[in-house]
C-alpha cells in the first residue's frame, strides 16, 4: 500500500512542479486594430477628432488593464493613410471621404504610438502592401489610381499594385521608409494579403509583366513567388538601414502548403495556401531571416476537418526555424461562428494547447472589437488566467542588441520610489522601466513580482505597502531592442 501511494506521488510530481512554475516573464500579447471598413477604428467615419482620440484611449486603457503589451495598427489599408503623408491620401474610413483631412490637425498613427508607449506597450504599424482599393470608385487625386495608374491591375472589382514591376517594389520601399523614418514604430507588420485571394474564373492579369520582366524564371508561379521574395528582402534592408531595432513581421494565412502538394507541408486540406495561391513562401523567409517574426493566422477551431488548429500549431512550432513565433487567434469568431465557437471559449482551449509548445512565445488576437464587447467572457478568461501578470515582449532572435545601463540612485521616501533616468540613444534608448516588489527577496525573473511598468522616473507605491511588510524593490530599464538591464535594489524599511 505504501509503495502504491509513493508511486502515485512520484507520478504526479512532474505535473505539480509544472503547475507551480511561474508564468513566462516574456510573452507576446498583441491585438490587431483594423481600420479598413471601420472594423475597429474609428467605429464610424463621421466621428470628430475628439471622439476618435477617445476611442483609441478607451481601447488602449482596456488593453493595458488586461496586461496586453502590443498593438498592431492598420495605418495603410488600401494605398491610403491613417497618418500625415505627402505620398498617399487620407483614408476614407477616417473622415468619410478619401483625401479629406481631419477637421482639426490629427495624425492617428502618431497619436496611437505616443499613447501606446505611455502605457509601456509596443506599437506595430500594419501595412497592406499591394491592395490599392476596396472598389473601383471614389479615388482622390492623390491616390495611386491617378498618380501611379501604370502600376495597378484591376482584379475582382478592386485594384492592386502589380508585384512583378520593379517600380512597385521601389514605391513600397519609399512608403515604408517614410513611415519608419518619421514615426517611432516598434515594428512594420504585413498580414496575409500578398497576391490577391483567387477570384473564381479569373487569373490575376500580369501576363504582360511576366513577358517584360521574367528575370530568367520559366513559370509564372515561380516568378510570382520571386516577386514577393524580392520585396520582403528589400523591405528588411530598408527598415534595418534606418532603425535596426525596428522589427519586420508577417502574419500569413495559417496554411503554408498542404502535405499532398509538398511533404514539408501540414496534414491539412485547405482550399487555399500561402505558397500555391498567395505566392508567399513564408518558410523561405523564416529560413533566410528576411523577416523577424511570424504570426500564422490560425483562425480555425481545434478538430476542424480541413484545417485543424491542433495540427497547425504543431506544424508551425516545428517549422519556425528558430525565429520568433506567435500565434494569430480569432476572437472575432467567438459566439458568431458555428460549432466550437458557440460552445464555451474556443480561444481558452487554444491558449491551453499553445502552452505545450515552447517554440511559440505568445499570441496576436484579431481584433480589437471583442475586447470592448467581451464575448463569452474572453476578457475575464485572459485577465484571470493567461494574462494574469504583466509580461515583457520577447527579445527578437534576429536583432543584435544589448542591455542598457540600469537606473541609478534608487531612492525611497514618503512612499515614493524614485531613480535617475538612463540616458541612451537609438536602440539603447529606454522604452520604459520595470518596478518589481515582494516581501523579503524580490525575484526579477518572476512576473508575479512585477509591480508596474512606467515611462516615469518615480512610482507611488503606497497602495502596495499597505498590504505588505518587509518589502524589497527592484528597478530595471528596457531599451528599444527589448533588452532589460541589471536590476538595482532598495529595501523599504522606513515606511
Amino acid at each position: 500500500m505504501k509503495k502504491t501511494i509513493l508511486y502515485i506521488i512520484i507520478s504526479l510530481l512532474p505535473a505539480y512542479v509544472l503547475a507551480v512554475q511561474p508564468p513566462p516573464k516574456r510573452q507576446m500579447r498583441g491585438v490587431w486594430i483594423a481600420t479598413v471598413t471601420n472594423i475597429d477604428f474609428p467605429s464610424k467615419d463621421t466621428l470628430s477628432v475628439t471622439q476618435q482620440k477617445q476611442e483609441l484611449r478607451t481601447m488602449l486603457d482596456r488593453f493595458a488593464a488586461m496586461n496586453i503589451n502590443t498593438v498592431v495598427f492598420q495605418a495603410r489599408p488600401a494605398a491610403d493613410a491613417f497618418f500625415v503623408s505627402d505620398k498617399e491620401p487620407w483614408s476614407q474610413w477616417l473622415t468619410g471621404k478619401q483625401g479629406k483631412a481631419p477637421a482639426t490637425p490629427f495624425d492617428p498613427l502618431d497619436f496611437l504610438i505616443r499613447e501606446a508607449h505611455l502605457r509601456c506597450m509596443e506599437a506595430h504599424v500594419w501595412i497592406n502592401p499591394y491592395r490599392a482599393s476596396m472598389g473601383k470608385n471614389g479615388f482622390d487625386k492623390k491616390h495611386a489610381f491617378y498618380r501611379k495608374k501604370h502600376l495597378l491591375k484591376e482584379y475582382g472589382g478592386k485594384y492592386y499594385f502589380d508585384p512583378g514591376l520593379t517600380e512597385t517594389r521601389q514605391y513600397l520601399n519609399e512608403i515604408v521608409a517614410d513611415i519608419v523614418s518619421r514615426y517611432d514604430v516598434d515594428a512594420v507588420h504585413f498580414d496575409d494579403y500578398f497576391y490577391p485571394y483567387r477570384v473564381a474564373g479569373q487569373d490575376f492579369p500580369d501576363d504582360d509583366t511576366f513577358r517584360k520582366e521574367p528575370r530568367g524564371l520559366k513559370t509564372k508561379d515561380e516568378w510570382r513567388r520571386d516577386n514577393v521574395n524580392l520585396i520582403i528582402g528589400e523591405l528588411q534592408q530598408t527598415i534595418k538601414g534606418l532603425k535596426p531595432w525596428v522589427e519586420f513581421g508577417i502574419s500569413p494565412f495559417g496554411v503554408w502548403r498542404n502535405a499532398d502538394k509538398d511533404p514539408r507541408g501540414s496534414q491539412t486540406r485547405a482550399g487555399l495556401t500561402n505558397y500555391d495561391d498567395l505566392y508567399a513562401d513564408i518558410l523561405l523567409w523564416l529560413q533566410e531571416g528576411t523577416i523577424d517574426y511570424v504570426v500564422p493566422q490560425l483562425y480555425w477551431e481545434i478538430g476542424k476537418t480541413v484545417a485543424d488548429y491542433k495540427i497547425l500549431v504543431d506544424w508551425w512550432a516545428k517549422n519556425s526555424f528558430g525565429r520568433n513565433l506567435y500565434i494569430g487567434l480569432y476572437a472575432s469568431g467567438l459566439g458568431i461562428q458555428k460549432g466550437a465557437w458557440q460552445n464555451g471559449n474556443e480561444l481558452a482551449r487554444q491558449l491551453a494547447l499553445n502552452e505545450k509548445y515552447p517554440q511559440q512565445q505568445g499570441v496576436f488576437i484579431y481584433s480589437a472589437r471583442p475586447f470592448l464587447n467581451n464575448p463569452q467572457g474572453i476578457c475575464d478568461t485572459l485577465k484571470k488566467n493567461y494574462f494574469k501578470y504583466p509580461a515583457l515582449v520577447p527579445i527578437n532572435k534576429n536583432l543584435n542588441g544589448e542591455p542598457s545601463a540600469p537606473p541609478d540612485s534608487l531612492q525611497f521616501s514618503n512612499n515614493i520610489l524614485s531613480w535617475q533616468k538612463v540616458r541612451g540613444f537609438d536602440g539603447k534608448e529606454v522604452s520604459f522601466y520595470v518596478v518589481y516588489a515582494a516581501e523579503g527577496e524580490v525575484d526579477v525573473n518572476n512576473p508575479k513580482h512585477i509591480l508596474a511598468k512606467t515611462v516615469d522616473d518615480c512610482l507611488d507605491v503606497s497602495a502596495f505597502l499597505k498590504k505588505k511588510k518587509n518589502v524589497t524593490f527592484a528597478v530595471t530599464s528596457v531599451n528599444r531592442y527589448k533588452y532589460e538591464s541589471e536590476p538595482i535594489y532598495k529595501h523599504a524599511d522606513d515606511y
